[in-house]
């Protein structure tokens, strides 16, 4: 591999993020400034909310004068100095490895990944660090001795297949030895809308943060059938008093922007995670795999108390479209996310 290193996966330590509180139509809502700042190296930027982002900076290190790892680094400071934002970079021949790379080093820090590196960064790292491997794949390569994605590499294509699937089984072959025919793109159309929830202070109890929860799922849920869309899974990232965070992700049973729906999957991600003693500074709700509604196939009910709870949250979505956010919504919402 001669590819030039030209991929930076930039992740903002500090600061609410790139999605904010707002639909992803601008993915640069909560903090356009920071997308700004890519955008004054490259623009080929690609958010990834709610505090990440790609860069593609192929045609910036000539007009720069500097490799991709000396753009990195002067992001990083120009973050600092500019926003008080701190960010970790990876650096790589392609998304996946960039991602990677930022994801496994050390916060605040540049990580590069050269192509002649690949085999060995990959080789010792847990299968669930690989991109695209979730909790159930993960364990289900692990069951078969599969625990780094070395081995998963040394796998047989056809064997990865029967265990996992044809399409997936030939995905996480290629991505476990550093292939990765993604790019960046800029302006992607967005699939998914999030909204996030900090508060006042470091969290122990479960009951507020259900109660967050439930906040935000309300409010994703009115955005959505507002906007004529369903979602097809819901993911929730889970903010630590040291800054470390928790992402999960769950499919729907079907296609939904029905709040109980989206409540009960955030209550059952949020559960699952045994926050017990955890203090949690943030919760993050996200709503991926949005589709206009007409397109969703939803399963009927023959539950005549699920078709009376859809009336009267179309009754109640009118009432907040005409008088506003309060005027009609759950008892135990929080007054804002």
């Amino acid at each position: 591999m001669s590819e030039q290193l030209h991929v930076l996966y930039v992740h903002f330590e500090d600061g609410p993020g790139l999605a904010g509180e707002e639909p992803e139509q601008d993915p640069a809502a909560g903090r356009p400034e920071l997308l700004g700042l890519l955008a004054d190296f490259t623009p080929v930027v690609q958010a990834l909310p709610p505090d990440a982002a790609l860069a593609d900076v192929r045609g910036a290190l000539r007009y720069f004068d500097r490799d991709a790892p000396g753009l990195a680094r002067l992001i990083r400071l120009r973050a600092l100095a500019l926003y008080g934002t701190d960010c970790t970079v990876g650096v790589a021949v392609n998304p996946l490895l960039a991602r990677m790379a930022a994801q496994c080093g050390p916060r605040g820090t540049v990580r590069v990944v050269r192509p002649e590196e690949t085999a060995g960064f990959l080789a010792s790292q847990p299968v669930a660090a690989l991109h695209g491997a979730g909790p159930a794949t993960a364990r289900t390569l692990r069951a078969y001795g599969l625990d780094t994605v070395g081995r998963v590499a040394e796998v047989a294509p056809a064997t990865l297949q029967r265990v996992l699937g044809a399409r997936t089984g030939r995905r996480l072959h290629e991505r476990a030895r550093g292939i990765d025919p993604t790019s960046v793109v800029p302006s992607a159309p967005a699939r998914s809308a999030g909204s996030e929830y900090r508060f006042d202070r470091d969290e122990l109890d479960a009951g507020r943060r259900r109660r967050a929860l439930l906040t935000l799922a309300d409010e994703l849920g009115f955005r959505m059938r507002t906007d004529g869309q369903v979602a097809g899974a819901l993911s929730l990232t889970v903010r630590y008093a040291d800054r470390s965070t928790t992402t999960r992700t769950r499919t729907l049973a079907e296609p939904s922007a029905h709040t109980p729906a989206l409540t009960a999957v955030a209550y059952a991600l949020h559960d699952a995670l045994g926050l017990q003693r955890a203090r949690v500074r943030a919760v993050h709700l996200r709503a991926e795999e949005l589709m206009p509604a007409e397109l969703a196939a939803r399963q009927l009910s023959l539950d005549p108390r699920e078709e009376k709870a859809r009336r009267a949250e179309a009754a109640a979505d009118r009432a907040r479209r005409r008088f506003g956010a309060a005027a009609a919504h759950p008892a135990a919402l929080f007054d804002a996310a």
